[in-house]
């Protein structure tokens, strides 16, 4: 049976030119700084996104933690959303790795505002308080919305009158561009370092990018190899990462476009409640609890019918839809979801 995988879009198969070009690529080892492949993703992905320069690292987390962890001396503050990433799904990670403190600010949706921001820096000399070492963005949010430009550009002037680096979490960055129809250098102006995710919804089978400015990646570099991030013959999957930067971040609007029809035939089902206003990316969240079916059911069920979906998470459901979901998947997706829970109500 065919599977639909709407679990997460990090759930995304490598392409068949992926594949060759992984099989064909040339390597060597990395730590060294010999393997050209590595080279020549860190150099287009750096020319990307704006910055000097860009190192390869295994993963998001791992990238967003390095950006503490170089960024921060231990004990120093870290401000944030409540529900950004780092502080939702990073293990605590911040406090292990980095050894600093994360003041989390109220998310209107993702957005933080730049009044709470400025207020919340540690201003004052005092032996008592810690030093405010970072500003953490997120955009686009995991929340599924995209957060604005002038919000960011706003956040970036307090920032630089307070010399206090920001750090943009952009897994999804690509698809944020996408819907704001900008270049994703358009984003990352506003910031000094950003993460972005090659295996998000680009089909890389691993890898992120992490850049900044010379001097940053330079120290960056040394604590991938303190965190144990330091590959050999990277090339192989440097390859896949320079398909997705290449190729694939241009076709996203389609992805986009598939969630937009697949939470419009959904929010016609009774008992499900979303908004459409919400969907700017390749997600939908949805609320399915007046339609009164246990969602670890819709689990199983959804599985016999070839469709992995997660369970829901604080009685939300998530559907993500990503390069191997078709239209026509979406509408099953749909037709599938009508019949369980039309079926539910008139048993």
């Amino acid at each position: 049976m065919r599977i639909i995988d709407l679990r997460s879009d990090t759930v995304t198969m490598p392409t068949e030119e992926m594949r060759e070009a992984m099989f064909r690529a040339e390597v060597g080892d990395d730590v060294y700084g010999d393997d050209p492949t590595v080279k020549r993703l860190e150099e287009y992905a750096a020319q990307l996104v704006g910055k000097e320069a860009a190192l390869f690292v295994p993963s998001g987390t791992f990238g967003n933690q390095l950006a503490l962890f170089v960024h921060c001396k231990r004990g120093d503050e870290v401000l944030l959303g409540d529900d950004s990433h780092i502080v939702q799904h990073e293990v605590g990670a911040a406090s292990v790795i980095a050894g600093v403190q994360l003041r989390t600010l109220t998310s209107r949706q993702g957005e933080l505002d730049p009044k709470e921001i400025e207020a919340k820096i540690r201003k004052a000399e005092d032996i008592h308080y810690p030093d405010t070492g970072l500003i953490c963005l997120e955009n686009a949010h995991s929340n599924g919305r995209v957060i604005s430009l002038e919000n960011m550009e706003q956040i970036h002037e307090i920032a630089k009158k307070y010399h206090i680096p920001i750090h943009l979490d952009g897994a999804r960055l690509f698809n944020a561009a996408t819907y704001l129809k900008a270049e994703a250098k358009e984003i990352t102006r506003y910031v000094d370092s950003v993460m972005f995710c090659l295996s998000k919804g680009l089909c890389a089978p691993v890898g992120s990018i992490l850049a900044g400015s010379r001097t940053f990646i330079e120290k960056a570099k040394k604590g991938r190899k303190l965190l144990g991030g330091g590959l050999r013959q990277s090339g192989f999957l440097a390859a896949a990462g320079l398909v997705a930067l290449e190729k694939m971040i241009h076709r996203l609007q389609e992805d986009h476009e598939n969630a937009l029809l697949l939470g419009q035939e959904l929010s016609k089902i009774p008992g499900i409640q979303l908004s459409l206003e919400d969907i700017h990316l390749n997600m939908v969240f949805f609320d399915m609890s007046a339609a009164g079916y246990d969602t670890d059911r819709l689990v199983e069920e959804f599985l016999k019918k070839g469709i992995k979906i997660n369970p829901a998470e604080d009685g939300i459901m998530r559907l993500v839809t990503n390069y191997w979901v078709s239209r026509e998947d979406v509408l099953y997706v749909v037709d599938t979801m009508r019949e369980l829970l039309m079926g539910e109500h008139t048993e």
